[in-house]
């Protein structure tokens, strides 16, 4: 409905999927049961710095299933395949295929 605010959903979204494959990750104490990194200055999100320039796009399509208003959900569709798209581009690289996230310098060695 909104062509700029749909690129900006979807570019949110393939950053929020950089984040979980690299990033994102919830530290336990296992001995006393909570969550060492429970506040966002402890939990690693990506900021600019880490993010390339991104470009979305859309393919113009008719599609004769979609509501009246003619608008379809894409929040969450971009978030979707990042992680499996830079695992498979980790496994590319290096051979090793990495099924754990996120994907780190020490799960490689």
């Amino acid at each position: 409905m909104n062509e700029k605010t749909a690129i900006s959903q979807i570019t949110g979204g393939v950053v929020g999927g950089i984040g979980m494959a690299l990033m994102e990750e919830t530290v336990m104490d296992h001995r006393m049961g909570r969550i060492v990194n429970a506040s966002l200055g402890e939990y690693h999100v990506p900021v600019n710095a880490d993010i390339p320039v991104l470009e979305a796009f859309f393919v113009e399509e008719h599609d004769e299933h979609v509501n009246p208003l003619g608008a379809k959900g894409i929040g969450e569709v971009s978030y979707v395949g990042v992680a499996a798209a830079v695992a498979n581009a980790v496994f590319h690289a290096t051979g090793r295929r990495i099924r754990q996230l996120p994907i780190t310098l020490d799960k490689l060695l």
